[in-house]
């Protein structure tokens, strides 16, 4: 067996041959040289550094599906029945087996290592340290603060996903470690970034793209790790002076060895938080919130944001975005846009679309009651319909599944919004993904102002991106302070960010993740209650979910369908749906069925009653009476299960991390354990 050290501990610095940045796709990396070589120049070095990303995006990032981070919350779930996937999701990682996710924690210790280990190298470089005595950027300055950014960029994936971690052990030999606090580590990571990130390149200056981490990137992580640190989370209480002199204010009972607390200097973090998180916003380079849309057939900037991946482009919203690049020998897998993409049925090569999995599920009591008239990025971020893969469009269910099953999804990422979408396989689109983008650095801004008692600066902010939403200011926040303002935030980042995978953390650094499962469980249990006995469902604002609604298959001239103001035309509305004209492709023409391939759905939002004139007159005109939330009736059980279930009572500490493996434990003579009631072996 092998000792923590195998995979804690840097490896030579020698480089495999995959790369994860497409402007370096096609550079070859040396296989068995020394240090001095592969630092010999900025290029040879960054070939390098390449390895950590693309070890980053394949082996850590995606350990099942992003550490469950966008399908557990008061927003998402996950769709299938009963499957393990999503046992951390609804907060039952104790019912996971201790190896669970083995080879993310080892990758990101494997990453955080070559990262660091190349930041050394640099590091004794004369070149390097006249550079940094100069004070400005170069690309050796640039490529040190790289390094370490990704070294904190992993630390910080490991805290927030296994709490308190082996820390600072990497490139050397080591046979006795032992736990370290995460509030140590992130002062370590904050005071580490706090050196480097000066002379780092913005987005923009010296080549620099958001598929790399830049000054701007930088900035916004100090901010995060400073957030993080100083907002609620659930802490380890079996472990003796773990937390040192660190104090807390604990929030509900302590069970299972932990307790849900933040640290009584939080406001601290705070001021931190607001100083790095507005330089990430004053060094944005050539980043920025995007609030223009120059295209001919839209005008939703929100989304455009979204549509940049499609186009396989770097958005300029991203901070750090995740690079693919499509088919070809040097393919990437684009599992983020197969993982959570709009559903397709298709076979998983050849199809119109491919083959789409679809792990996010949005809760419906969300989608049909929290989005505002006239806010653009209800349809933009969420679905009713995925595609058969023969090019046609069909409406979602509710049963519990994937693809087609599952219910409501998300709709960021579509392959029919690619032109035109690579149909040859399943998982190789090319479509990037984002980490960090400009909208989020806004409102974690304004969630630390609003926290610091800054109101005034907190809803300018916010305002920002309701403007983007609604297209001008007749739905900006104004006359709240205190609480309603942080839950006016906390509310905002729930409708921009949904399906993004930051709704969770929100909920538990904000110190309301039991009371808001209990809410959004005990709302879905009336909605169903109302289902069952009367056949549909009203929400506070109007909206009507119903057992059924009636649907059929019409012709459009552009099958593919964007904003519509007219919430009359069942064939448009809701928007951002439709399907590619995929008879337009010659490799799968053959394999497009009939001519009407748009769904026009009548009922969406208003009851009709089956026996109305109506539904009759639907009937008669083609109109096929379609299961909807008669599907959720009948499967209230998993319903209950899928929606953090592991939340009992408002004094629960939420447990959302994964085991620590079995290696790392044994090998660790006793000093590391799983704590929060997870399995020691």
């Amino acid at each position: 067996m092998k000792k923590l050290t195998n995979y804690i501990l840097g490896i030579t610095l020698c480089i495999a041959s995959a790369q994860c940045k497409k402007d370096f796709l096609d550079a070859t990396s040396p296989s068995n040289v020394d240090d001095n070589f592969v630092t010999s120049t900025p290029s040879e070095t960054f070939k390098t550094l390449a390895w950590c990303y693309a070890n980053y995006r394949q082996n850590c990032i995606m350990g099942v599906y992003r550490w469950n981070d966008p399908i557990g919350s008061d927003a998402e779930m996950y769709p299938e029945e009963s499957s393990s996937n999503n046992m951390n999701a609804i907060l039952r990682s104790d019912l996971l087996p201790i190896n669970a996710v083995a080879g993310g924690f080892d990758n990101l210790y494997t990453t955080l290592a070559r990262a660091a280990k190349v930041a050394n190298v640099i590091a004794a470089k004369p070149e390097y340290q006249a550079d940094a005595a100069a004070g400005k950027p170069t690309e050796w300055t640039h490529l040190y603060g790289e390094a370490m950014t990704i070294k904190a960029l992993c630390y910080f994936d490991l805290v927030k996903h296994f709490g308190d971690v082996p820390y600072g052990y990497e490139n050397s030999y080591v046979v006795d470690y032992s736990l370290t606090s995460r509030f140590a580590i992130y002062d370590s990571l904050i005071a580490a970034l706090k050196n480097v990130e000066p002379l780092m390149f913005k987005i923009g200056e010296g080549g620099i793209t958001a598929e790399r981490l830049s000054r701007t990137y930088c900035n916004a992580l100090i901010g995060q790790l400073a957030l993080f640190s100083g907002g609620f989370q659930t802490i380890r209480t079996d472990v003796s002076n773990l937390y040192g002199s660190v104090t807390f204010t604990k929030k509900g009972a302590e069970m299972y060895g932990c307790v849900y607390a933040r640290r009584t200097d939080y406001l601290d973090y705070y001021r931190t938080a607001e100083q790095y998180l507005q330089a990430a916003i004053d060094n944005k380079g050539s980043s920025g919130l995007i609030t223009s849309d120059g295209r001919a057939y839209a005008n939703n900037p929100f989304q455009r944001h979204f549509q940049y991946f499609a186009d396989l482009q770097v958005s300029p919203e991203s901070l750090f975005e995740i690079g693919n690049i499509q088919a070809g020998q040097q393919a990437t897998s684009s599992e983020y846009p197969y993982a959570f993409g709009r559903p397709s049925d298709g076979g998983s090569n050849n199809a119109a679309p491919a083959k789409v999995f679809a792990a996010i599920r949005i809760i419906p009591s969300f989608y049909y009651s929290e989005f505002e008239n006239g806010d653009k990025r209800r349809d933009a971020s969420v679905t009713v319909t995925g595609s058969k893969g023969d090019g046609n469009e069909m409406i979602l269910s509710f049963k519990p599944g994937n693809k087609n099953t599952g219910g409501i999804a998300t709709n960021k990422w579509d392959d029919n919004r690619m032109n035109p979408p690579y149909v040859t396989a399943q998982r190789n689109s090319g479509m990037n993904w984002t980490m960090l983008r400009m909208a989020d650095v806004i409102l974690m801004l304004a969630e630390v102002k609003a926290e610091l008692g800054k109101d005034g600066e907190a809803i300018t902010l916010v305002n920002q991106i309701r403007q983007r939403a609604f297209g001008n200011a007749t739905h900006n926040v104004s006359g709240i302070s205190g609480d309603a303002l942080k839950e006016a935030i906390l509310q905002e980042r729930k409708l921009e960010l949904v399906g993004e995978g930051t709704r969770r953390w929100d909920l538990i650094r904000s110190g309301k993740f039991p009371e808001k499962a209990l809410a959004v469980r005990q709302e879905m249990t009336t909605m169903i209650n109302n289902l069952r006995t009367k056949g549909y469902h009203t929400f506070a604002n109007g909206n009507e979910i119903s057992n059924y609604i009636w649907t059929k298959m019409v012709q459009l001239t552009n099958p593919l369908t964007f904003d519509v103001a007219d919430s009359t035309n069942p064939a448009l509305y809701p928007g951002w749906r439709g399907q590619f004209n995929y008879s337009t492709i010659d490799a799968i023409k053959s394999k497009v069925v009939g001519t009407n391939h748009n769904l026009a759905i009548e009922g969406l939002f208003k009851y009709i009653d089956p026996a109305s004139a109506k539904a009759i007159s639907l009937q008669s005109s083609g109109f096929v009476r379609t299961p909807w939330g008669i599907d959720i009736v009948n499967s209230a059980t998993s319903y209950d299960r899928n929606i953090l279930s592991g939340i009992t009572s408002p004094t629960d500490p939420p447990r959302y991390y994964w085991p620590i493996p079995f290696e790392t434990i044994s090998k660790s003579k006793g000093q590391v354990t799983n704590g929060y009631g997870l399995p020691q072996s």
